[in-house]
């Protein structure tokens, strides 16, 4: 009996260490395009694979992100911070410069300059610490933190400030590139598959659906008749970009031993299911649908590698979809719920016209951006108008525009909970307004600017780790991600 005991308080003991003990490598991944209900959908299709793994075995949630969404990185930048982007600065992929009246990427930093590429980026606009950052200060230099992945914007936003490497595939040139932040070349290993054969033998590929066409749950009448078949010229649109980006992170893990000692590392990774005929991120093609199995089986091989190399004890994969594309316009208007445009730039101008009629020709409109009105700060000045009158009386008119929800004065639209979360003094301007569902921003006649992706959308989240973590229930914000794995 006193053996029994011994034996149960050593398997107790185990226990605890094993579910207080930081896995050695974390491999995030980023997802665009990843729904709930597709991966519900097309659970029965996965015999195996890195999907069919997670949905057996991972922890599994699902989360919405208490702020507005444009399908950009700010809901990376929610995930990695644990922040709104209210706090970590992140509104949306661009932002409105008062002075040259233009956009400019949230990134853009012109004291650096690009690697392989002409951007010049840098994480200095990220004003809260993310994982990375916050594994960085706990464990100095010994920590080893890299992000790769198809966009600038969203790997950048992983790698944070602290990361050892940062590479992101440019599509005109289909190589890894990067920016003179993270350092003034390319990790080695990376160099090396830029000029490999295996990077010219997946460009050589054609895609074409992996099994019969009638066997797709989604297909179109135009794939029913064709099916579907790409080259790599829209390489961030087919399946070859993921394997590309898992290839070249499992080269990475074994240059820079990744996992392979006492000290956590972490490895970021950005993959996509959007295809090239995509309009929404619900499953309404069969390309879209083959996007999925092979990611299932990248994501396995992933999964596979990573376990024999670093152990099953010692690795933890975190997949988070990302909101990009939103719901079908076509299906809102099937269900008679079509989607209406918001021109900006019309609105900011009908604007301008009315503060004319108030005080007199002069340019009185910056511009209009996102879901702000911009007021010419420096002529309000000049002329001793107060600020607070002005961006009031917008208010009052912009609410008179159809498809406007509400508008408030900057100070004002805090009282907003999801405007509170989302606006911040580079994100928005002197008036912001909110629109009705289903109303899509537009810059002109002709070019989406950004859009509100969903009013409330909601991604997945699974955890799969070999060691035995316990959990807790309830996680529904992105903001708590990211205290689920500060271990």
């Amino acid at each position: 009996m006193r053996t029994n005991h011994l034996s149960l308080a050593i398997i107790g003991l185990l226990i605890s260490i094993s579910t207080l003990a930081a896995p050695r490598l974390t491999v995030a991944v980023v997802v665009d395009g990843l729904r709930q209900q597709t991966l519900d959908q097309l659970r029965p299709y996965w015999q195996q694979g890195g999907l069919r793994t997670l949905s057996e075995e991972a922890y599994q949630t699902t989360v919405y992100f208490p702020h507005i969404v444009y399908g950009g990185g700010e809901c990376v930048a929610t995930m990695m911070t644990g922040t709104t982007p209210a706090e970590h600065g992140i509104a949306a992929d661009t932002y409105f410069r008062r002075s040259d009246r233009k956009p400019h990427a949230v990134l853009e930093d012109n004291d650096e300059h690009g690697i392989g590429c002409t951007a010049q980026l840098s994480p200095k606009n990220i004003l809260a610490a993310t994982i990375g950052d916050e594994l960085r200060v706990r464990y100095g230099e010994r920590s080893h933190i890299y992000a790769l992945g198809l966009d600038a914007n969203t790997t950048i936003l992983m790698a944070g400030h602290s990361a050892d490497g940062c590479c992101w595939l440019d599509e005109s040139s289909a190589q890894w590139v990067s920016t003179s932040y993270y350092g003034d070349q390319l990790p080695k290993v990376i160099t090396e598959w830029n000029e490999g054969t295996r990077r010219q033998e997946l460009l050589a590929r054609t895609w074409t659906p992996r099994i019969d066409i009638d066997l797709y749950s989604a297909p179109t009448e135009q794939e029913k008749k064709k099916g579907f078949s790409y080259t790599t010229e829209q390489l961030l649109r087919t399946p070859v970009a993921n394997t590309m980006v898992i290839e070249s992170a499992l080269a990475l893990q074994k240059q820079e031993h990744l996992g392979e000692d006492n000290i956590p590392d972490l490895l970021c990774l950005h993959l996509t299911t959007r295809s090239p005929l995509a309009t929404s991120d619900q499953l309404c093609t069969a390309e879209q649908e083959d996007m999925h199995l092979w990611l299932n089986q990248d994501l396995g091989y992933l999964i596979d590698q990573l376990a024999r190399i670093v152990g099953v004890q010692h690795l933890r994969i975190v997949v988070m979809g990302k909101p990009l594309l939103g719901q079908d316009i076509q299906a809102l208007s099937a269900a008679r719920m079509p989607a209406q445009y918001f021109n900006v730039d019309r609105a900011a101008a009908l604007t301008s016209t009315y503060l004319m009629a108030l005080y007199g020709t002069e340019r009185w409109v910056d511009g209009g951006y996102g879901q702000s009105v911009y007021l010419n700060r420096t002529l309000i000045e000049q002329k001793h108008l107060s600020l607070p009158q002005l961006q009031q009386q917008v208010a009052s008119f912009l609410m008179d525009f159809e498809g406007v929800a509400a508008a408030f004065p900057f100070t004002e639209a805090l009282g907003s909970v999801a405007l509170a979360n989302t606006v911040n003094k580079r994100g928005f301007g002197d008036v912001v307004f909110t629109l009705q569902p289903h109303w899509l921003l537009k810059a002109n006649e002709t070019t989406i600017l950004d859009h509100v992706v969903e009013s409330n959308p909601i991604v997945p989240v699974m955890i799969w780790s070999g060691a035995y973590q316990a959990f807790p229930t309830g996680i529904n914000d992105a903001t708590q991600i990211k205290s689920l794995l500060n271990d």
